[in-house]
């Protein structure tokens, strides 16, 4: 059986769309081919988990107003209809039984590609508020797997299955012990501690709200461990802040966290409600359509969990968290809720959905 699976730009597709595949070789002795976007760290993270992935010339709308944003959108029409036709050439040389969409900007093109040869597609939606590209493609699509409840609003209502978002197999595999991850990143389980992660790449304005208040942080006696990304330094040195550019071993990132500070992409809140963790989630405002607000709504309409404004992050995140560790009572209410929604069997229950189109 051959499928193909499109899409990444970010590690909120590009993990979720991994564990669906290893999934799917779990299952069946498959072929499986990736394809991604040129430049874009699928293109890096694919091969090193051990799959085949093709890139596309394509890139999304550049929101901003800058020289280099407008000339990149001059470019649009002519890199998609470049993509449309590699995406065409890659379907009809590789013959897939089926085609999945994880989104991102490669999704698109390929799923159009596989509707139009009639071959069967599934969607994966991991957000609460679906891209425009997934509406559109989901009127000829078999099957939509999403997280949430009520995306019958964008999508038709038979086609839609509730899995929840596969996650990295080393969230669900670990024993989530606080001693076990406090001794990893050498801290001191008597204390309460604080984990910031904003992505994969960091988030300026979480980086900055933090490095503002690292006084207040100091004065509290918390620790912290706080994923910058590549493109932030800080000078700040403290014993009790473990300062990282990537976070590798996530899962005992996790284990020792009191209270989680992030954005709001689909795989963050995947992750959290598995391992029930209080969280503050600040929403990118630089996301298509501000769906990581809609995410992070989401969660805080069934008190799962609490949304600091972007822009009003650098005046009260901080503050916001000291409150909450003090608040027993509220944390457990977070971390009972968040619970409720985690779907650890989401990947298989995906892969069995594809195999199921192929019969």
């Amino acid at each position: 059986m051959k499928i193909i699976i499109s899409g990444g730009g970010t590690g909120g597709h590009i993990f979720p769309a991994i564990a669906i595949a290893n999934s799917l070789k779990a299952l069946q002795n498959v072929e499986i081919l990736f394809v991604g976007a040129n430049g874009r760290m699928e293109m890096e993270k694919v091969p090193q988990a051990g799959f085949v992935i093709k890139g596309l010339n394509i890139a999304g709308i550049q929101r901003s107003f800058s020289f280099s944003s407008i000339k990149k959108n001059l470019l649009f029409p002519f890199k998609l209809i470049s993509s449309l036709l590699e995406a065409k050439k890659i379907v009809k040389d590789f013959k897939p039984n089926i085609v999945v969409g994880v989104g991102g900007y490669a999704s698109g093109p390929v799923l159009w590609a596989a509707q139009n040869q009639g071959i069967p597609t599934l969607i994966q939606e991991q957000n609460s508020f679906a891209g425009i590209t997934n509406k559109l493609l989901a009127r000829r699509a078999s099957k939509i797997c999403v997280a949430y409840q009520g995306m019958e609003k964008y999508f038709p209502k038979e086609k839609i299955i509730i899995t929840g978002n596969p996650v990295r197999k080393d969230i669900l595999e670990t024993e989530f012990v606080k001693l076990a991850g406090c001794v990893h990143f050498k801290l001191n389980p008597e204390l309460k501690t604080i984990l910031v992660i904003g992505g994969s790449l960091g988030a300026k304005t979480i980086n900055e709200a933090i490095e503002n208040d690292t006084e207040k942080l100091k004065k509290s006696g918390v620790q912290l461990i706080w994923q910058t990304g590549k493109n932030f330094n800080t000078s700040i040195q403290n014993p009790k802040f473990n300062i990282l550019p990537f976070i590798k071993e996530m899962h005992w990132a996790y284990a020792c966290a009191d209270v989680v500070i992030s954005r709001a992409g689909a795989l963050s809140i995947s992750e959290l409600a598995l391992v029930g963790k209080p969280a503050i989630l600040v929403p990118s405002p630089n996301v298509s359509e501000d769906h990581q607000t809609k995410n992070a709504l989401a969660l805080v309409e069934i008190n799962a969990a609490i949304m600091v404004k972007d822009s009003d992050a650098k005046a009260h995140l901080v503050d916001t968290v000291l409150t909450l560790l003090t608040n027993i009572d509220q944390c457990n209410m977070l971390k009972n809720n968040i619970l409720q929604m985690g779907k650890p069997q989401a990947a298989e229950q995906i892969a069995k959905e594809i195999f199921d189109l192929t019969l």
